[in-house]
C-alpha cells in the first residue's frame, strides 16, 4: 500500500489542476475579466487577488476575489497550508496565463505590466 506525501511538486499540481479547472468551468467570466485586464481596470496581486485599478470595476474585482478566496481556502485545507501559500501559487498561475497588458502589483507596491 502506497502512502501519498504531501510534497512541494504533488501541492502545485493539484493546485494547477485546479486553476485550470476553474477557468474552463466560466469561459465568459474569464473573458470580460481579460478584458478589463487588457484595458488596464483590473490588474492582478502577488498574492492571488484582483485588484480594481478602476474604481468602475470594484464589483466585478470583490466578486472574482470572493470566488478565489474560497477556492484558495478548501485548497489550504485540503494541504494543510495557509490560503495565503495557496494564492501566491495561484499569482504564478495567473500571471502565465493573463493576457499581454495585464498590470501585476508586486509585493513593493509597484504596478508593472506583462
Amino acid at each position: 500500500m502506497h502512502r501519498f506525501v504531501n510534497t512541494p511538486t504533488r501541492f502545485l499540481g493539484i493546485l494547477v489542476l485546479g486553476m485550470m479547472m476553474i477557468l474552463a468551468q466560466a469561459p465568459a467570466n474569464a473573458q470580460s475579466l481579460n478584458d478589463l485586464r487588457a484595458s488596464g481596470a483590473i490588474g492582478e496581486a502577488f498574492d492571488g487577488f484582483a485588484r480594481a485599478r478602476d474604481p468602475g470595476v470594484s464589483g466585478k474585482v470583490d466578486a472574482v476575489n470572493a470566488q478565489r478566496r474560497a477556492i484558495y481556502q478548501e485548497r489550504a485545507a485540503a494541504q494543510g497550508v495557509s490560503p495565503g501559500q495557496v494564492g501566491r501559487v495561484y499569482a504564478q498561475q495567473i500571471f502565465t496565463q493573463a493576457p499581454p497588458g495585464t498590470w501585476f502589483l508586486g509585493e513593493s507596491g509597484n504596478w508593472t505590466r506583462k
